[in-house]
C-alpha cells in the first residue's frame, strides 16, 4: 500500500495507529511520543493514518447551465468586450470563471463576434446607439427575461443598470419585475455606484413608470413606487419614447 507521508512529518503510520487506538489522555501520549497535544489530538481524531493532502482545494470555475444563461444575456444587452464581461462575470455571477471558459461559453451559444451582435438586423443601415462620453451618472436601466431552467422552479428576471459614460455595470438576478423590485434594485444600485447618479432612463414598463396607466393619462403621475425611489434619490427620470 502507498501512504503519503510528508517529509516533514513527526509520527509513523504505526505511531498513528497507537494514537488512535490508545485510552491515555492526551497529555500522557504527548509526553510519551514526544509530541505536542495538537498533534496527538489530530490523529486521535483523523480516521487513517495517512497525511492530508496539503495541495489547493480546486474551485469549481464552470459556468452552470443558469449561470451562461444570464452571461449570455449581458453579451447580448450590454454589447460588452470580453474582457469587460468577464469582470462583471466574475464580480456578479462567478468570482473563478476564467477567460478561455466565457469564450468557449459565448462561443457555444453563437454570440461570440460582438461585431455580428451590433449589426442592425435585416439589412438596416440605421446605426446604434451609443453612449455618449459624457460624466459619469446617467444610468439605464433594463430588465430581461431569464428562461425557466429544469431545475429551477420558476423563471426569474435579470435586472442591469449600466453608466453611460464609465460603462460600468451593476447586475442583481430577481424572481419578479415588479415595481417593488424595481424600487429596491434602485435603492442597492445607489448604494453600490462609486458615482452619484443623477439622471436614469428605463422603458416604459409597469415596473418603472404608470406612464400608460388604466386611466389613459399620458405623462407619469409621480405616484408610482420607482418614481417616488427616484425622487427619494434626487434622480431624474427619464422613459424611452
Amino acid at each position: 500500500m502507498n501512504l503519503n507521508l510528508h517529509r516533514n512529518a513527526r509520527t509513523t503510520p504505526a505511531i498513528r495507529q497507537e494514537l488512535r487506538e490508545s485510552t491515555k489522555s492526551e497529555r500522557e501520549l504527548a509526553r510519551e511520543y514526544n509530541l505536542n497535544r495538537a498533534t496527538v489530538r489530530k490523529w486521535r481524531r483523523r480516521a487513517t493514518g495517512e497525511d492530508a493532502s496539503h495541495r489547493p482545494h480546486r474551485i469549481r470555475a464552470t459556468l452552470s447551465p443558469v449561470q451562461e444563461q444570464v452571461v449570455v444575456t449581458l453579451r447580448r444587452t450590454l454589447l460588452l468586450p470580453l474582457d469587460d464581461l468577464l469582470a462583471v462575470t466574475r464580480e456578479f455571477i462567478h468570482p473563478a470563471v476564467s477567460r478561455s471558459g466565457l469564450d468557449r461559453c459565448l462561443r457555444r451559444h453563437g454570440v461570440s463576434n460582438l461585431s455580428a451582435l451590433i449589426l442592425q438586423p435585416e439589412g438596416e443601415t440605421k446605426p446604434v446607439k451609443t453612449f455618449k462620453d459624457d460624466a459619469p451618472g446617467f444610468v439605464h436601466i433594463d430588465v430581461k427575461y431569464l428562461p425557466q431552467m429544469p431545475d429551477a422552479a420558476a423563471h426569474q428576471y435579470l435586472f442591469v443598470a449600466i453608466d453611460r459614460a464609465s460603462r460600468w455595470v451593476y447586475v442583481e438576478i430577481l424572481p419578479e419585475k415588479t415595481a417593488a423590485n424595481a424600487r429596491d434594485f434602485l435603492r442597492r444600485l445607489v448604494e453600490k455606484a462609486p458615482f452619484t447618479i443623477e439622471k436614469i432612463l428605463t422603458d416604459n414598463g409597469k415596473e418603472f413608470t404608470d406612464r400608460f396607466c388604466a386611466t389613459g393619462e399620458r405623462e407619469p403621475t409621480g405616484r408610482h413606487l420607482f418614481d417616488q425611489g427616484c425622487a427619494d434619490h434626487s434622480i431624474e427620470h427619464r422613459l424611452t419614447a
